[in-house]
C-alpha cells in the first residue's frame, strides 16, 4: 500500500498541471467556458420555473384533496346518523313484526 505522503505528492502534481492548463487558456477557451456557464445558468432558470410550476400543481392537488376529504367526512357523518335511526327503528319494528307473525300463526293453526 503506497504511503499517504506519496499519494498527496501525486495529487499536488496533478493539481499543478491543472493550474498550468488554466493559465494557458486562450480567448476561444474562455468564450467556450462562458457559453457553457451561460447554458448552465439558463438550464437552472428553466429548472426553477418547472419547480415553481410543479409546486403550484401540488398545492392545487392538496387543496382538492382537502375538499374531497371534507365531503367524505360529511357523507360519513350522515350515514352514521342514518344507521343510528335504522338501529332504533329495528328495535321497535322487530318485536312488532315478531308479534304479528306469532298472531297470524296462532290464527292459522287455532282451528
Amino acid at each position: 500500500m503506497p504511503c499517504f505522503s506519496s499519494q498527496l505528492t501525486a495529487r499536488i502534481e496533478e493539481l499543478d498541471l491543472r493550474v498550468d492548463t488554466v493559465k494557458m487558456m486562450n480567448d476561444e477557451n474562455v468564450r467556450l467556458l462562458l457559453a457553457a456557464l451561460k447554458e448552465i445558468s439558463d438550464n437552472q432558470q428553466r429548472q426553477l420555473a418547472l419547480q415553481r410550476e410543479h409546486s403550484s400543481l401540488v398545492q392545487r392537488q392538496v387543496e382538492r384533496h382537502e375538499m374531497i376529504q371534507g365531503r367524505a367526512e360529511n357523507i360519513q357523518a350522515k350515514s352514521a346518523q342514518i344507521m343510528a335511526v335504522a338501529r332504533r327503528t329495528l328495535f321497535v319494528i322487530l318485536p312488532i313484526v315478531t308479534l304479528l307473525i306469532l298472531y297470524v300463526s296462532w290464527l292459522l293453526f287455532r282451528y
